[in-house]
């Protein structure tokens, strides 16, 4: 399935929800491509999973920023590969950066750069303890076993419409 194929399918699974994350966020390793980015030189060619850049160009189209929160070793490498792919520039923050703790400060300063509440991102990563931290935030955090695809970013949206919801009080009688 090609780039504009996977676009347009994601611009469908788009157009059923009617509450839409303001922010997505992506881990790198494991979710945007197959590999540590740690374990490449900034001389080989990367790749993304095949559905990745459909989707990447889908949320563009909507006007629904994207970000990164990635722990790696190498930023360079990462932030190198991501100039190769030609993607750089589509991401209004790229927080890189090896740290102990999980997630949850790649969030902060995403929150502090974007301005966007945590409840109104949509997050995806190949590591539980990663979905486990971030949800905690209140953010829509969804597992990603075999990289982002259009099923994941279907289960992504449709949780987090879910959680959009806002529950109505019964009426009193």
């Amino acid at each position: 399935m090609g780039d504009e194929r996977v676009k347009e399918e994601a611009l469908q699974i788009l157009g059923v929800f009617q509450a839409l994350p303001r922010l997505v966020v992506f881990d790198l390793d494991y979710t945007l491509w197959p590999f540590y980015c740690d374990f490449l030189s900034e001389g080989e060619m990367p790749r993304l999973y095949p559905q990745t850049m459909g989707i990447l160009y889908a949320l563009k189209d909507k006007g629904i920023d994207v970000a990164i929160a990635s722990r790696s070793p190498t930023p360079d490498i990462a932030k190198t590969f991501l100039d190769n792919l030609g993607i750089q520039s589509s991401f209004v923050a790229q927080e890189i950066f090896s740290s102990w703790t999980h997630k949850t400060e790649h969030f902060q300063r995403i929150h502090r750069r974007t301005g966007v509440p945590f409840k109104s991102m949509l997050f995806f990563d190949d590591e539980d303890r990663n979905i486990q931290a971030v949800s905690s935030m209140g953010v829509t955090s969804i597992y990603v076993h075999n990289g982002v695809n259009l099923e994941a970013f279907r289960l992504g949206l449709s949780t987090f419409a879910q959680k959009s919801v806002t529950p109505t009080t019964s009426s009193r009688n």
